[in-house]
């Protein structure tokens, strides 16, 4: 599979699509501008298959803005029109051809919900009896009701007296994304850094990282004293702030701008990084989130980002 043709990349996924009204966009697309190219594919995911159309279009006022935002009012309507498409209802994403990644680009991701299926702090407050009062204290923190670094020292803290163990228990119960290895091989074959930065912990975070292939990262460290976890992290706490630090960090390091980056996240922490970079991604992600992001990712494959961006998940 190739790359989309240049153009507006429009995009609508669901676990059931209507072809009548598929077939409909098609023709109104081209009744306002030119489709390109127009292709049908299935993804994987956790709980079944999604499926995803997704067009190339040149709009005849693509100048006016207003060109983007007829392009999404339409499939916005389409979504409306297939009420069969499954729980999540329909993703719908519109990409403007001068957004789309081209010579250089980054990828940089946020680790727990998104590149991974789990929170890590629940895996290691399960193993210390505690698993309901920190997920109750995590979930609030990723609606933004608590401040980031309160939440997490106060629920580090359920943590203490842990052996060294627990940590590779637990990074044995971790399961990457459907569909992020794809994501990161279509970013790495393009000789594109991958990043990832977490909230979470970088004890979980550098076998997974060394196992993906992923350019670089950071994370909390969990602090450590003969053989055990103390209930304290160690270092600056890595929070929406420093996630957003990371970003531009890395890009420079590349001689990248910002505005070149791709930023997946789902959460209030991610809020800064994915609003700081030229492409944000909210992916399975809270609404304070979703209504600040570029693209907004509902079903739970990460190949779908790149569907979104215009690239090949895969190679050619």
């Amino acid at each position: 599979m190739s790359d989309l043709p240049p153009g507006t990349c429009a995009m609508i996924a669901a676990e059931r699509l209507d072809g009548a009204v598929i077939r409909s966009l098609t023709a109104e697309f081209s009744r306002r501008g030119t489709v390109h190219h127009t292709e049908t594919r299935q993804f994987s995911t956790a709980t079944g298959e999604v499926t995803a159309v997704r067009w190339s279009v040149s709009m005849a006022d693509y100048d006016d803005p207003s060109g983007t935002d007829w392009l999404d009012s339409l499939l916005e309507t389409a979504a409306e029109q297939m009420p069969e498409a499954g729980d999540e209802g329909p993703t719908t994403t519109i990409l403007a051809a001068d957004q789309r990644p081209e010579t250089s680009s980054m990828l940089i991701m946020d680790v727990d919900s998104t590149l991974i299926d789990q929170e890590v702090i629940d895996l290691l407050a399960a193993h210390a009896g505690r698993a309901e009062e920190v997920a109750a204290v995590t979930e609030r923190a990723m609606r933004g009701e608590l401040d980031f670094t309160g939440s997490l020292h106060a629920r580090v803290a359920a943590l203490g007296g842990l052996p060294e163990a627990v940590l590779e228990e637990t990074f044995e119960q971790v399961t990457p994304t459907a569909g992020a290895e794809e994501l990161i091989e279509a970013f790495r074959r393009r000789r594109w850094p991958v990043y990832a930065v977490s909230g979470g912990f970088r004890q979980i975070l550098q076998p997974l990282a060394e196992k993906l292939g992923l350019t670089d990262y950071d994370a909390n460290t969990l602090e450590l004293k003969d053989g055990t976890l103390t209930g304290s992290v160690t270092g600056e706490v890595v929070d929406r702030a420093v996630k957003e630090q990371r970003l531009r960090q890395w890009a420079a390091e590349h001689g990248i701008t910002a505005d070149q980056v791709v930023a997946v996240g789902d959460g209030a922490n991610d809020l800064d990084m994915v609003t700081a970079a030229g492409i944000g991604v909210a992916f399975c992600a809270k609404p304070a989130l979703a209504q600040k992001a570029d693209l907004v990712i509902k079903h739970r494959s990460m190949e779908l980002i790149s569907y979104a961006l215009g690239v090949s998940p895969t190679a050619a």
